[in-house]
């Protein structure tokens, strides 16, 4: 039987306005196995991207339970979450987040920054491995603006990938890619899911997500699967 990653079990999420609390996510129950390749689907305004956000860390939900590793994420310090966050979990967004006024290479370093488990001089040697594996090594010194949107967001990828993590969330990763370089990026993680990773991407994409092995589609926040 396959290793849960992470399990949701009933969990909410609600904001408030002037207007009263607003319901965006609703006792979801959601179980994804390590290793594989999940699609989150829905309309503008369903719910997955907030979803992603709690998957990953970034927010927290209002009720419910969310188990990610073996660990309860609500029991955990601020600081353990840090640490979750930089090490078991890898981040790539449609508008690829690379910081300009760094060279390819510097930006590949800038998570293992916060990873003490890896040592200064070994910054260039993992960011070159990564940038080789997503076939830009000759692109170390460049700048993002150098580069074409696929290109960056390969470059995304690799420093998604140097702390070794055991799942990529990936936010329209596709979304801002011509389709010669969606289909690279499309190739890109499927490979990277063949080699190990657990992969989950939100996309409106369609044919990115037939080629994933399990289509979830959300809808006013309940999960349809």
């Amino acid at each position: 039987m396959s290793e849960i990653l992470i399990s949701l079990s009933n969990l909410s999420k609600s904001f408030v306005s002037r207007a009263g609390s607003v319901d965006v996510l609703k006792e979801v129950d959601l179980d994804i196995a390590r290793g594989e390749c999940v699609a989150l689907v829905g309309q503008s305004g369903s719910g997955k991207s907030t979803l992603l956000s709690i998957i990953g860390l970034l927010d927290s939900a209002t009720s419910g339970t969310y188990t990610l590793c073996g660990s309860a994420v609500s029991a955990l310090s601020h600081y353990q979450l840090s640490i979750l966050r930089n090490r078991n979990i890898g981040w790539i967004f449609q508008n690829f987040n690379l910081v300009s006024e760094l060279s390819v290479l510097k930006n590949i370093e800038l998570p293992m920054r916060y990873n003490s488990d890896i040592k200064k001089a070994d910054y260039e040697t993992i960011a070159m491995k990564q940038l080789t594996l997503v076939g830009l090594q000759d692109k170390a010194h460049s700048y993002p603006d150098q580069l074409s949107g696929g290109q960056q967001q390969r470059v995304a990828i690799a420093r998604a990938l140097v702390g070794e993590p055991d799942m990529l969330l990936c936010d329209e990763p596709t979304g801002n890619l011509d389709s010669k370089n969606s289909e690279q990026i499309t190739d890109l993680l499927l490979e990277l899911n063949k080699r190990g990773t657990t992969v989950l991407i939100v996309t409106h994409d369609n044919e990115l997500a037939k080629k994933c092995e399990r289509i979830i589609q959300i809808s006013d926040g309940e999960i349809n699967q």
